[in-house]
C-alpha cells in the first residue's frame, strides 16, 4: 500500500459491511424464532391429537367391529426354520482346526477331541490372527447341519457360514474350527 487511508475514508468503507452484517443476523434470528414457534406448535398439536380425536360412530353392529379388531390384532404367523440336520456321518466330515488364541497346543488338543468323536482332521495350523475372543465354527455352503452338530459336540455356540477363508485354504475341509481362549 502506497499511502494509508485517512479516517473518514476508512469509516465510509467499513460502515456498509457492518450494517449489512447486522441486518443479516437480525433476519436469521427472526427466522430461527419463527421456526421454533412453528415447531413447538406442531409438536404440541401431535401430542394432543390422539386424545382430542372424537370417536367415530359406526353403523356396523358391535359384534362385527369386535370381530374385525380381533382379526387386526391377531399375531402373525412367522415361519420358523427347522434347525439344519447333518446329512454326513461324523466319520465323513473333514475338519480344519485353526489356533486363534496363540497358546501352543490349543488347536492340537481340539483336534484330538474331534478325532475321538469320529471326525476326520484335514489340518491343524494357526489362524491368520491370534486375537479371537471366543471359539467359533464355520461351515462351507451346504454343510450347515454338520457345522451346527460340530459346534454342539465341542460346546461352541458361535456357528456360521464360512467367512474370511477361501475354499482353497480349507485343505478340503467341510467345516472349520477356530480355537479361542
Amino acid at each position: 500500500m502506497d499511502h494509508p487511508l485517512s479516517p473518514p475514508e476508512a469509516v465510509a468503507l467499513v460502515r456498509p459491511w457492518r450494517t449489512a452484517t447486522l441486518l443479516a443476523c437480525a433476519v436469521a434470528a427472526l427466522e430461527l424464532l419463527l421456526l421454533i414457534v412453528l415447531g413447538g406448535a406442531l409438536i404440541a398439536k401431535e401430542a394432543a391429537a390422539p386424545s382430542a380425536r372424537p370417536k367415530a360412530r359406526s353403523s356396523k353392529p358391535a359384534a362385527a367391529t369386535e370381530q374385525q379388531a380381533a382379526v387386526l390384532h391377531r399375531p402373525k404367523r412367522v415361519a420358523v426354520k427347522a434347525p439344519p440336520v447333518a446329512e454326513l456321518s461324523r466319520s465323513k466330515v473333514t475338519v480344519l482346526v485353526l489356533n486363534g488364541n496363540g497358546r501352543q497346543g490349543a488347536a492340537g488338543a481340539a483336534a484330538d477331541r474331534l478325532r475321538r468323536r469320529g471326525y476326520r482332521i484335514s489340518a491343524v495350523t494357526n489362524a491368520q490372527r491370534m486375537d479371537y475372543a471366543r471359539s467359533l465354527v464355520m461351515y462351507r455352503r451346504g454343510f450347515d447341519g454338520e457345522g451346527v452338530r460340530l459346534g454342539r459336540d465341542l460346546g461352541i455356540s458361535i456357528v456360521g457360514p464360512l467367512d474370511g477363508l477361501r475354499p482353497g485354504q480349507l485343505h478340503g475341509a467341510h467345516v472349520v474350527v477356530i480355537v479361542g481362549p
